[in-house]
C-alpha cells in the first residue's frame, strides 16, 4: 500500500503481492478505510467482506476478501483494477 498517491489504483504486482496506491493519507485510519472501500468495489463485494487481517499500521497488509467471484490475477490481466 502506498498512501498519499495522486489517485487510487492498482500499481501492479510487487513480488507476489498487489501494490495499491491510495489517494488517502495514512492519518487516523483513512488509508485503511480507503483500501477496504477500493478493494470491495474492485472485487465486487460489500465493504464488510473485506477484512485487514494483519498490518493495520504497516505498508504491507494481509487482507481477506470473502465471497468474491473475481481473483486478483484475473483483474490484473484484464486491466480491470
Amino acid at each position: 500500500m502506498q498512501p498519499g498517491a495522486a489517485r487510487t489504483a492498482i500499481a501492479g504486482l510487487h513480488g507476489e503481492r498487489l501494490k495499491v496506491r491510495l489517494a488517502a493519507r495514512a492519518v487516523d485510519g483513512a488509508a485503511n478505510e480507503a483500501l477496504v472501500g477500493f478493494l470491495a468495489a474492485a472485487f465486487g463485494v460489500a465493504r464488510r467482506d473485506v477484512v485487514i487481517l494483519a498490518g493495520e499500521r504497516a505498508r504491507q497488509k494481509r487482507v481477506a476478501i470473502f465471497g468474491s467471484p473475481r481473483d486478483a490475477a484475473q483483474l490484473i490481466s484484464r486491466n480491470q483494477i
